[in-house]
């Protein structure tokens, strides 16, 4: 019985550690004790969008982290954000960008965008109305 409970628990353990790794990949610079802030900021800064915007469905977009870059920055079409040195901050940043470009991809800006002229141009004032 112990045996098959010490198992689980590792099954689970492990599922949850990929889980929560599932959207972030680290690449540059050797991996230091950053890694593991960085894996807590991307689970929090995914986390604290979903309850700003009361999204239900699990979000987290794939980023991939370049510490050691030559100049920081996040770029949606590589989904990669490059940091010159370990910020959590614009890391945070950085995951906010890419976790929306996941929420409102392109064509769907389209459709948003064409949608707000269609009903910008539907909007009749009161007055021309009367004339």
């Amino acid at each position: 019985m112990y045996h098959r409970l010490m198992i689980v628990v590792f099954v689970l353990a492990t599922g949850a550690s990929c889980l929560a790794q599932d959207g972030l990949v680290i690449r540059g610079a050797e991996k230091q004790d950053w890694q593991a802030d960085a894996e807590k900021v991307y689970e929090s800064a995914c986390s604290a969008l979903q309850r700003e915007f009361h999204i239900v469905r699990p979000l987290r977009p794939h980023v991939t982290l370049i510490v050691g870059a030559h100049e920081n920055g996040a770029y949606g079409d590589s989904k990669e954000i490059r940091l010159t040195k370990w910020d959590p901050f614009l890391f945070a940043q950085g995951v906010v960008f890419l976790a929306f470009d996941d929420l409102l991809p392109r064509t769907k800006v389209t459709e948003v965008a064409k949608r707000a002229v269609t009903w910008a141009d539907s909007v009749v004032e009161v007055q021309k109305l009367r004339k």
